[in-house]
Protein backbone atom coordinates (compact mmCIF):
# COMPACT_ATOMS: atom_id res chain seq x y z
CA UNK A 1 0.00 0.00 0.00
CA UNK A 2 2.71 2.34 0.77
CA UNK A 3 4.44 1.67 -2.14
CA UNK A 4 1.76 2.35 -4.73
CA UNK A 5 1.09 5.78 -2.43
CA UNK A 6 4.70 6.25 -2.87
CA UNK A 7 4.70 6.00 -6.96
CA UNK A 8 1.54 7.51 -7.38
CA UNK A 9 2.99 10.56 -5.64
CA UNK A 10 5.77 10.47 -7.90
CA UNK A 11 4.17 10.08 -11.03
CA UNK A 12 1.89 13.30 -9.66
CA UNK A 13 4.65 15.25 -8.91
CA UNK A 14 6.28 14.00 -12.38
CA UNK A 15 2.98 15.54 -14.44
CA UNK A 16 2.36 18.83 -11.97
CA UNK A 17 6.36 19.22 -13.38
CA UNK A 18 6.27 18.36 -16.73
CA UNK A 19 2.75 20.35 -17.48
CA UNK A 20 4.64 23.21 -15.17
CA UNK A 21 7.17 22.65 -17.89
CA UNK A 22 4.93 23.43 -21.01
CA UNK A 23 3.63 26.24 -19.81
CA UNK A 24 6.77 27.86 -19.37
CA UNK A 25 7.93 27.16 -22.92
CA UNK A 26 5.15 28.44 -24.38
CA UNK A 27 5.04 31.95 -22.40
CA UNK A 28 9.05 31.97 -23.36
CA UNK A 29 7.85 31.37 -27.40
CA UNK A 30 4.84 33.67 -27.06
CA UNK A 31 6.60 37.06 -25.00
CA UNK A 32 9.61 36.72 -26.88
CA UNK A 33 8.29 36.52 -30.16
CA UNK A 34 5.28 39.30 -29.40
CA UNK A 35 8.36 41.53 -27.91
CA UNK A 36 10.86 41.03 -31.09
CA UNK A 37 7.94 41.93 -33.20
CA UNK A 38 7.22 45.26 -31.36
CA UNK A 39 11.14 46.08 -31.13
CA UNK A 40 11.27 45.67 -34.87
CA UNK A 41 8.29 47.19 -35.86
CA UNK A 42 8.98 50.18 -33.44
CA UNK A 43 12.09 52.89 -34.65
CA UNK A 44 13.51 55.09 -31.92
CA UNK A 45 12.71 52.64 -29.15
CA UNK A 46 15.73 52.87 -26.72
CA UNK A 47 17.93 49.78 -26.10
CA UNK A 48 16.07 48.13 -29.03
CA UNK A 49 19.76 46.37 -30.00
CA UNK A 50 19.76 44.39 -26.86
CA UNK A 51 16.24 44.20 -26.13
CA UNK A 52 15.88 42.10 -29.91
CA UNK A 53 18.98 40.41 -28.73
CA UNK A 54 17.56 38.61 -25.60
CA UNK A 55 14.54 37.68 -27.22
CA UNK A 56 16.60 35.83 -30.50
CA UNK A 57 18.94 33.89 -27.33
CA UNK A 58 15.78 33.46 -25.33
CA UNK A 59 14.06 32.24 -28.49
CA UNK A 60 17.04 29.76 -29.40
CA UNK A 61 16.65 28.54 -26.09
CA UNK A 62 13.24 27.85 -26.30
CA UNK A 63 13.72 25.93 -29.66
CA UNK A 64 16.81 23.96 -28.82
CA UNK A 65 17.61 22.87 -25.14
CA UNK A 66 14.14 23.82 -23.34
CA UNK A 67 12.25 20.91 -25.65
CA UNK A 68 15.41 19.02 -24.93
CA UNK A 69 14.55 19.17 -21.45
CA UNK A 70 10.79 17.87 -22.23
CA UNK A 71 11.34 15.07 -24.32
CA UNK A 72 14.95 13.47 -23.20
CA UNK A 73 15.30 11.02 -20.73
CA UNK A 74 16.86 11.44 -17.13
CA UNK A 75 18.27 13.98 -16.09
CA UNK A 76 15.40 15.49 -18.03
CA UNK A 77 11.67 15.01 -17.57
CA UNK A 78 11.15 12.83 -20.75
CA UNK A 79 11.81 9.51 -21.54
CA UNK A 80 14.23 9.65 -25.04
CA UNK A 81 17.28 8.66 -24.62
CA UNK A 82 20.44 10.52 -26.54
CA UNK A 83 22.86 8.90 -28.42
CA UNK A 84 26.55 10.38 -27.46
CA UNK A 85 26.41 12.93 -30.28
CA UNK A 86 23.46 14.70 -29.48
CA UNK A 87 24.41 14.28 -25.95
CA UNK A 88 27.38 16.55 -26.52
CA UNK A 89 25.22 18.89 -29.12
CA UNK A 90 23.21 19.18 -25.87
CA UNK A 91 25.74 19.74 -23.71
CA UNK A 92 27.53 22.44 -25.85
CA UNK A 93 24.15 24.19 -25.99
CA UNK A 94 23.61 24.71 -22.41
CA UNK A 95 27.02 25.70 -21.90
CA UNK A 96 26.93 28.53 -24.25
CA UNK A 97 23.30 29.86 -24.65
CA UNK A 98 22.58 29.93 -20.76
CA UNK A 99 26.44 32.33 -20.65
CA UNK A 100 25.06 34.50 -23.58
CA UNK A 101 21.50 35.04 -21.73
CA UNK A 102 22.67 36.02 -18.60
CA UNK A 103 25.72 37.99 -20.14
CA UNK A 104 22.94 40.13 -22.64
CA UNK A 105 21.08 40.46 -19.30
CA UNK A 106 24.05 42.13 -17.59
CA UNK A 107 24.54 44.25 -20.52
CA UNK A 108 20.67 45.43 -21.21
CA UNK A 109 21.47 46.59 -17.35
CA UNK A 110 24.64 48.22 -17.94
CA UNK A 111 23.11 50.19 -21.27
CA UNK A 112 20.14 51.51 -18.76
CA UNK A 113 22.20 52.57 -16.76
CA UNK A 114 24.57 54.11 -18.81
CA UNK A 115 21.42 55.96 -20.04
CA UNK A 116 19.74 57.04 -17.21
CA UNK A 117 22.82 58.03 -15.26
CA UNK A 118 24.82 59.85 -17.74
CA UNK A 119 22.25 60.74 -20.51
CA UNK A 120 24.31 63.92 -22.09
CA UNK A 121 27.16 61.53 -22.68
CA UNK A 122 27.17 59.52 -25.72
CA UNK A 123 30.65 59.60 -26.43
CA UNK A 124 31.25 57.64 -23.15
CA UNK A 125 28.86 54.52 -24.11
CA UNK A 126 30.02 51.38 -26.38
CA UNK A 127 28.61 50.34 -29.49
CA UNK A 128 25.79 47.45 -28.89
CA UNK A 129 27.47 45.55 -31.99
CA UNK A 130 30.77 45.69 -30.20
CA UNK A 131 29.34 44.95 -26.73
CA UNK A 132 27.37 41.76 -27.94
CA UNK A 133 29.97 40.24 -29.93
CA UNK A 134 32.53 40.70 -26.91
CA UNK A 135 29.43 38.15 -25.42
CA UNK A 136 29.02 36.16 -27.62
CA UNK A 137 32.58 35.19 -27.96
CA UNK A 138 32.68 34.69 -24.45
CA UNK A 139 29.49 32.27 -24.41
CA UNK A 140 31.06 30.48 -27.28
CA UNK A 141 34.63 29.73 -25.25
CA UNK A 142 32.42 28.87 -22.03
CA UNK A 143 30.45 26.39 -24.25
CA UNK A 144 33.82 24.72 -25.75
CA UNK A 145 34.72 23.73 -22.43
CA UNK A 146 31.97 21.32 -22.12
CA UNK A 147 34.10 19.85 -25.11
CA UNK A 148 36.93 19.63 -22.73
CA UNK A 149 34.61 17.27 -20.42
CA UNK A 150 34.55 13.34 -19.77
CA UNK A 151 32.87 11.66 -23.06
CA UNK A 152 29.28 10.45 -22.85
CA UNK A 153 29.01 7.25 -20.95
CA UNK A 154 27.30 4.33 -23.64
CA UNK A 155 23.83 3.47 -24.17
CA UNK A 156 23.70 1.37 -21.35
CA UNK A 157 24.95 4.27 -18.70
CA UNK A 158 22.88 6.80 -17.55
CA UNK A 159 24.54 9.60 -20.05
CA UNK A 160 25.66 13.25 -19.00
CA UNK A 161 24.56 15.05 -21.45
CA UNK A 162 24.31 18.66 -18.80
CA UNK A 163 26.36 21.21 -17.24
CA UNK A 164 25.09 19.96 -13.82
CA UNK A 165 25.71 16.51 -14.21
CA UNK A 166 29.82 16.15 -15.03
CA UNK A 167 29.37 17.07 -19.06
CA UNK A 168 31.75 20.20 -17.63
CA UNK A 169 34.09 18.02 -15.35
CA UNK A 170 36.60 20.18 -13.67
CA UNK A 171 35.57 23.39 -15.46
CA UNK A 172 32.26 23.47 -13.65
CA UNK A 173 33.15 25.92 -11.26
CA UNK A 174 35.47 28.37 -13.31
CA UNK A 175 31.93 27.97 -15.72
CA UNK A 176 29.82 29.13 -12.67
CA UNK A 177 31.78 32.21 -11.81
CA UNK A 178 31.71 33.65 -15.48
CA UNK A 179 28.61 32.53 -16.33
CA UNK A 180 26.29 33.50 -13.12
CA UNK A 181 28.48 35.36 -10.77
CA UNK A 182 30.27 38.13 -12.98
CA UNK A 183 26.48 39.18 -14.57
CA UNK A 184 25.45 39.19 -11.24
CA UNK A 185 28.08 41.75 -10.02
CA UNK A 186 27.60 43.86 -13.39
CA UNK A 187 23.56 43.23 -13.00
CA UNK A 188 23.60 44.53 -9.21
CA UNK A 189 25.94 47.61 -10.02
CA UNK A 190 24.13 49.12 -12.99
CA UNK A 191 20.84 48.56 -11.41
CA UNK A 192 22.47 49.60 -7.86
CA UNK A 193 23.34 52.76 -9.30
CA UNK A 194 19.89 53.58 -10.46
CA UNK A 195 18.41 52.65 -7.73
CA UNK A 196 20.48 55.35 -5.99
CA UNK A 197 19.92 58.16 -8.03
CA UNK A 198 16.35 57.61 -8.30
CA UNK A 199 16.50 57.83 -4.39
CA UNK A 200 18.77 60.92 -4.00
CA UNK A 201 15.91 62.28 -6.85
CA UNK A 202 12.90 61.43 -4.72
CA UNK A 203 14.65 62.81 -1.83
CA UNK A 204 15.64 66.07 -3.41
CA UNK A 205 12.92 69.21 -2.84
CA UNK A 206 11.42 70.73 -5.62
CA UNK A 207 12.70 73.81 -6.86
CA UNK A 208 10.87 76.85 -5.99
CA UNK A 209 9.06 75.78 -3.00
CA UNK A 210 7.46 78.56 -1.06
CA UNK A 211 7.69 79.15 2.32
CA UNK A 212 4.89 78.57 4.02
CA UNK A 213 2.26 79.46 6.55
CA UNK A 214 2.04 78.80 9.94
CA UNK A 215 -1.38 77.86 10.17
CA UNK A 216 -2.35 74.35 11.86
CA UNK A 217 -2.47 73.07 7.70
CA UNK A 218 0.60 73.57 6.85
CA UNK A 219 2.34 72.19 10.05
CA UNK A 220 -0.03 69.03 9.25
CA UNK A 221 1.39 68.63 5.94
CA UNK A 222 5.17 68.43 7.55
CA UNK A 223 4.01 65.33 9.34
CA UNK A 224 5.10 61.95 7.85
CA UNK A 225 2.68 59.66 5.74
CA UNK A 226 0.62 56.63 7.67
CA UNK A 227 1.34 55.09 4.47
CA UNK A 228 4.93 53.72 3.91
CA UNK A 229 6.34 54.78 0.66
CA UNK A 230 9.66 52.83 -1.59
CA UNK A 231 12.30 55.54 -1.22
CA UNK A 232 13.32 56.48 -5.23
CA UNK A 233 9.21 55.55 -5.70
CA UNK A 234 8.57 53.90 -9.46
CA UNK A 235 11.91 54.35 -10.49
CA UNK A 236 13.06 51.82 -7.75
CA UNK A 237 10.72 49.00 -8.40
CA UNK A 238 12.30 48.38 -11.79
CA UNK A 239 15.79 47.65 -10.23
CA UNK A 240 14.43 45.53 -7.68
CA UNK A 241 12.57 43.54 -9.50
CA UNK A 242 15.35 42.74 -12.29
CA UNK A 243 17.62 42.18 -9.48
CA UNK A 244 15.34 39.63 -7.73
CA UNK A 245 14.26 37.87 -10.81
CA UNK A 246 18.03 37.46 -11.28
CA UNK A 247 18.73 35.97 -7.99
CA UNK A 248 15.39 33.96 -7.97
CA UNK A 249 16.06 31.78 -11.48
CA UNK A 250 20.05 31.86 -11.58
CA UNK A 251 21.24 31.67 -8.22
CA UNK A 252 20.62 27.91 -7.64
CA UNK A 253 21.60 27.00 -10.91
CA UNK A 254 24.95 28.24 -10.14
CA UNK A 255 25.20 26.78 -6.31
CA UNK A 256 24.24 23.59 -7.95
CA UNK A 257 27.28 23.81 -10.53
CA UNK A 258 29.31 24.82 -7.18
CA UNK A 259 28.32 21.67 -5.26
CA UNK A 260 29.46 18.09 -6.13
CA UNK A 261 28.20 16.36 -9.07
CA UNK A 262 26.05 13.50 -7.75
CA UNK A 263 23.90 16.11 -5.11
CA UNK A 264 23.77 18.53 -8.31
CA UNK A 265 22.70 15.47 -10.46
CA UNK A 266 19.76 14.51 -7.45
CA UNK A 267 18.16 18.42 -8.42
CA UNK A 268 19.09 18.57 -11.72
CA UNK A 269 15.37 18.85 -13.17
CA UNK A 270 14.07 21.64 -10.40
CA UNK A 271 17.08 23.48 -10.58
CA UNK A 272 17.18 23.64 -14.28
CA UNK A 273 13.82 24.74 -15.14
CA UNK A 274 13.47 26.89 -12.32
CA UNK A 275 16.47 28.59 -14.44
CA UNK A 276 14.67 27.94 -17.87
CA UNK A 277 11.58 30.12 -16.56
CA UNK A 278 13.93 33.33 -17.00
CA UNK A 279 13.11 32.76 -20.74
CA UNK A 280 9.46 33.39 -20.20
CA UNK A 281 10.13 36.13 -17.41
CA UNK A 282 12.09 38.65 -19.60
CA UNK A 283 9.92 39.96 -22.02
CA UNK A 284 7.34 40.97 -18.99
CA UNK A 285 10.16 42.15 -16.70
CA UNK A 286 11.83 44.03 -19.75
CA UNK A 287 9.00 44.67 -21.67
CA UNK A 288 5.67 45.18 -20.53
CA UNK A 289 7.25 47.17 -17.78
CA UNK A 290 8.71 49.61 -20.06
CA UNK A 291 6.21 52.64 -20.83
CA UNK A 292 7.32 52.93 -24.35
CA UNK A 293 7.20 49.34 -24.98
CA UNK A 294 3.83 49.35 -23.61
CA UNK A 295 2.13 51.95 -25.49
CA UNK A 296 4.12 50.54 -29.25
CA UNK A 297 1.97 47.36 -28.29
CA UNK A 298 -0.86 48.87 -27.72
CA UNK A 299 -0.39 50.98 -31.47
CA UNK A 300 0.33 47.54 -32.83
CA UNK A 301 -2.54 46.09 -31.64
CA UNK A 302 -4.72 48.32 -32.34
CA UNK A 303 -3.43 47.88 -36.21
CA UNK A 304 -3.96 44.20 -36.03
CA UNK A 305 -7.36 44.19 -34.67
CA UNK A 306 -10.10 44.66 -37.91
CA UNK A 307 -11.87 48.01 -37.64
CA UNK A 308 -15.84 48.11 -37.29
CA UNK A 309 -17.75 49.42 -40.29
CA UNK A 310 -19.36 52.50 -39.57
CA UNK A 311 -22.40 52.37 -39.51
CA UNK A 312 -25.49 55.22 -40.79
CA UNK A 313 -27.79 55.98 -38.59
CA UNK A 314 -31.53 56.15 -39.43
CA UNK A 315 -32.38 59.02 -37.71
CA UNK A 316 -29.36 61.05 -40.78
CA UNK A 317 -31.72 60.40 -42.90
CA UNK A 318 -35.10 62.37 -41.28
CA UNK A 319 -36.28 65.50 -43.58
CA UNK A 320 -35.73 67.69 -40.12
CA UNK A 321 -32.02 66.13 -39.67
CA UNK A 322 -31.58 67.16 -43.35
CA UNK A 323 -32.69 70.71 -43.43
CA UNK A 324 -30.96 71.80 -40.47
CA UNK A 325 -27.65 70.58 -41.99
CA UNK A 326 -28.50 72.60 -45.22
CA UNK A 327 -28.94 75.58 -42.62
CA UNK A 328 -26.16 75.02 -41.06
CA UNK A 329 -24.25 75.02 -44.41
CA UNK A 330 -25.74 78.06 -46.12
CA UNK A 331 -24.89 79.81 -42.81
CA UNK A 332 -21.15 78.83 -42.70
CA UNK A 333 -19.38 82.15 -42.60
CA UNK A 334 -16.56 80.37 -45.01
CA UNK A 335 -18.76 80.86 -46.92
CA UNK A 336 -19.05 84.50 -47.29
CA UNK A 337 -22.10 86.18 -47.85
CA UNK A 338 -23.94 85.92 -51.12
CA UNK A 339 -22.84 88.17 -53.44
CA UNK A 340 -25.73 90.73 -54.94
CA UNK A 341 -25.58 90.75 -59.45
CA UNK A 342 -23.21 93.34 -61.24
CA UNK A 343 -25.51 95.99 -62.43
CA UNK A 344 -24.67 97.93 -66.18
CA UNK A 345 -24.34 101.85 -65.86
CA UNK A 346 -27.66 102.42 -67.57
CA UNK A 347 -29.44 100.45 -64.85
CA UNK A 348 -27.89 102.86 -62.55
CA UNK A 349 -28.63 105.54 -63.95
CA UNK A 350 -32.02 104.83 -64.70
CA UNK A 351 -32.67 103.57 -60.74
CA UNK A 352 -31.24 107.18 -59.49
CA UNK A 353 -33.40 109.27 -61.70
CA UNK A 354 -36.45 107.29 -61.00
CA UNK A 355 -35.27 107.39 -57.14
CA UNK A 356 -34.67 111.42 -57.95
CA UNK A 357 -38.24 111.99 -59.57
CA UNK A 358 -39.92 110.42 -56.24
Amino acid sequence: MANNTGISATELAGSVGLILAVLVEVGAVLGNGTLLVVVLRTPGLQDAFYLAHLCVVDLLAAASIMPLGLLAGPPGLGSVPLDPSSCRAARFLSAALLPACTLGVAALGLARYRLIVHPLRPGARPAPALVLTAVWAAAALLGALSLLGPPPAPPPAPARCSVLAGGLGPFRPLWALLAFALPALLLLAAYGSIFLVARRAALRPPRGTRLRSDSLDSRLSFLPSLRPRLPGGKAALAPALAVGQFAACWLPYGCACLAPAARAAAAEAAVTWVAYSAFAAHPFLYGLLQRPVRLALGRLTRQALPRPPKVCMPQAWHPRTLLQRLQGLRKDPALGPPEAPEQTPELAGQSSSVSEAT
